[in-house]
């Protein structure tokens, strides 16, 4: 999928229990949705990620944002985990580059 989308987070509302630290860094989990409908030029919206147990409990969502797509090919797939490359094993052996006496 290819697509542009511009959005905007009022910052005023991110929960500051959603903020986690990690190595100096400060995260946020965001969900980003995108709808058919435009409701005042928008199409997308961003809230805090839910939890399983969050979801599971029809939790209200955290709304910090909203924005619209922009321009897209026409696709939507789903995003898939690379699974991770393994460097190639190598036993070291003599280069053959040395001389015995």
């Amino acid at each position: 999928m290819s697509a542009l989308i511009n959005f905007s987070i009022d910052l005023n509302k991110i929960p500051k229990s959603s903020i986690n630290s990690k190595n100096g860094k400060a995260y946020i989990n965001l969900t980003m949705s995108c709808n058919d409908e435009t409701r005042f030029g928008n199409n997308t919206s961003v809230s805090v990620r839910q939890t399983k147990e969050e979801r599971d409990s029809k939790a209200a969502k955290q709304y910090i944002g909203n924005g619209q797509v922009v321009w897209t090919n026409g696709t939507v797939v789903l995003a898939e985990k690379e699974e991770a490359q393994q460097e190639p094993q190598t036993a070291s052996a003599p280069s053959g580059d040395f001389l015995d006496f």
